[in-house]
C-alpha cells in the first residue's frame, strides 16, 4: 500500500479577512513532491482556511491513490485535535468542513500529527501565494519550474486547485518527508517532543549524544568494466559485464584499504556481476560472507544500455531531454525512472537498517543507488544526481541515527586507488 505525507496550512489577513490555503502531497520515502494545492477563498477566518487546506490536500492524495495511507501534518492544533477526535467541534462553521474532510478517505487510512509552524513552510508558502494572487484578482498558479514539469498533466477534477507536479520542491520539504519516512506516526503534543520518546520526525541538526551507535553504510561503487572508461550506459538491463583487468585491480586495492581500517562488519551486494566480483574481493580479505540485495541493482536504462550519451542524444533526443528534465521520465523502452529507482533503493535502505542496526555495513552497488542514498540523506532534490561525481571503486559513507537523522560522512573517496 502506498503512503503519502500531506502538509496543509491556511491563513487569513484580518481573521476574518482575505484568506487562502495551501497543501502539498509528498512521497515519504523519497521526499518527492507529488501534488500541490492552493486557492484564494475570499473573506474567511484562519480556521476555515486551515480546514480548506486539509480538504484540498486529502483530495489531492486521493486523486493520486484512493487506497493510500495518508499522514497529515499541520501546525493547526485545533484541526489536528478535532480531526483526531480528541476535541469536540463546537463552531457551526467548522462542523461541515470537518465532516467533508472525514468523508474523503476512510478514517483508518488517515492519521494526524501536529508540527510547529517552522516545519510547515511549504504549505504556508503556498497559502501566502494564493492570498497574494487573490489580492491581485488572479488565481494561484504553480511556479514556472513546476508548471514546466507538469506540462501535459491534468489535475484531478476532485482535487480542487491541486496541481500534480514533478519533484521540484525545496530541499527542506524533501528533508522533512525523507526523515518522516523513518518514523511512525506520533501522538499530538503541545510542544515538539524528542523523537526518541514520541516517534515524531526529528528536526534536522546535530544528533543528540544519547542516540547510541549509528548504523553506518559504507557505499562502494564497483570496479571498472569494459564499458566504464567509454562512459556507456550500463544498468541492470544490459549484458551484465564482468570486471575488467583494471576493475579487478581496483577491487583488490579497495579491499586492502577496507581491511586496514577494520570497521566493516557485514557486506551486502547488488546482484549484478561487477558488484558481486568487487564484493568477493573485499569479503576474501575480511573473512566475511556476501549477502545479495536486489534493491541495490543499477537503474535499468532500457534501449540506452551500452550506448554513450552522444549516441542516445542522436537516436532518442526527445526521450533524453525528458529524462534530464524530470525524475519521473524513464529511458526509451522499458527503462526505470529515477523516481522508481529512489523508491526501490529507499525500501532496500530501510530493510538493511532494520537488519543491521548499530553496525557498519559495506554496500557494494552502482552510481545511481549510491547517489540516491546520498541525496536522500541530505534531503536534496533529484536533480542533484547530476551534480555528484562518483568514480569507479570509490567509497562514500552515510551514518543513520536512532532519531531518523542521517549524516553524510564521505563522498567519492578514491585515495586508496592512488
Amino acid at each position: 500500500m502506498r503512503q503519502f505525507v500531506v502538509e496543509a496550512d491556511g491563513g487569513s489577513r484580518g481573521n476574518p479577512g482575505p484568506a487562502g490555503y495551501g497543501a502539498v502531497v509528498l512521497d515519504p520515502a523519497t521526499g518527492e513532491t507529488l501534488a500541490e494545492a492552493a486557492e484564494y477563498i475570499g473573506v474567511a477566518t484562519n480556521n476555515v482556511a486551515e480546514y480548506k487546506g486539509l480538504i484540498a490536500g486529502l483530495k489531492a492524495a486521493k486523486a493520486l491513490d484512493p487506497d493510500a495511507k495518508v499522514r497529515v501534518r499541520m501546525d493547526s492544533k485545533l484541526v489536528v485535535e478535532q480531526m483526531s477526535g480528541r476535541w469536540k467541534i463546537k463552531h457551526p462553521d467548522m462542523k461541515p468542513l470537518a465532516a467533508e474532510a472525514g468523508r474523503i478517505l476512510p478514517p483508518g487510512q488517515v492519521t494526524y500529527e501536529w508540527i510547529p509552524r517552522e516545519r510547515n513552510k511549504h504549505a504556508d508558502r503556498l497559502a501566502n501565494e494564493a492570498m497574494d494572487a487573490g489580492k491581485r484578482g488572479r488565481q494561484w498558479e504553480p511556479s514556472a519550474s513546476m508548471a514546466a514539469l507538469n506540462a501535459g498533466s491534468a489535475a484531478s477534477p476532485d482535487a480542487g486547485a491541486a496541481r500534480v507536479v514533478g519533484d521540484a520542491a525545496a530541499g527542506a520539504a524533501k528533508a522533512r518527508a525523507a526523515l518522516a519516512s523513518a518514523a511512525p506516526a506520533a501522538p499530538v503534543a503541545t510542544v515538539p517532543a524528542p523523537a526518541r520518546s514520541s516517534g515524531a520526525a526529528p528536526a534536522a541538526g546535530w544528533s543528540a549524544p544519547d542516540l547510541g551507535t549509528p548504523t553506518t553504510f559504507v557505499l562502494l561503487r564497483h570496479g571498472e568494466t569494459a564499458l566504464t572508461p567509454e562512459k556507456r550506459f550500463s544498468g541492470s538491463g544490459g549484458t551484465d559485464p564482468e570486471l575488467s583487468a583494471a576493475g579487478r585491480r581496483q577491487a583488490e586495492q579497495v579491499a586492502a584499504a577496507l581491511a586496514s581500517r577494520g570497521t566493516i562488519q557485514a557486506i551486502v551486494s547488488s546482484p549484478l556481476r561487477r558488484c558481486r566480483e568487487t564484493a568477493a574481493a573485499v569479503a576474501a580479505r575480511l573473512g566475511l560472507e556476501v549477502r545479495v540485495e536486489d534493491g541495490l541493482r543499477e537503474t535499468d536504462f532500457g534501449a540506452w544500455e551500452g550506448l554513450t550519451f552522444a549516441e542516445v542524444r542522436e537516436r532518442h533526443p526527445d526521450d533524453l531531454d525528458a529524462w534530464l528534465a524530470s525524475p519521473k521520465a524513464a529511458p526509451t523502452g522499458d527503462g526505470e525512472s529515477f523516481a522508481t529507482v529512489a523508491r526501490r533503493v529507499s525500501s532496500a535502505r530501510d530493510r538493511l537498517l532494520s537488519a543491521y542496526e548499530g553496525r557498519t555495513v559495506l554496500l557494494v552497488t552502482h552510481v545511481t543507488p549510491v547517489k540516491t542514498l546520498i541525496r536522500l540523506a541530505l534531503g536534496a532534490p533529484p536533480e542533484s544526481l547530476f551534480r555528484m561525481e562518483l568514480s569507479a571503486a570509490s567509497v562514500s559513507a552515510v551514518a543513520y541515527y536512532g532519531d531518523g537523522n542521517a549524516s553524510v560522512r564521505l563522498l567519492n573517496d578514491t585515495s586508496h586507488l592512488r
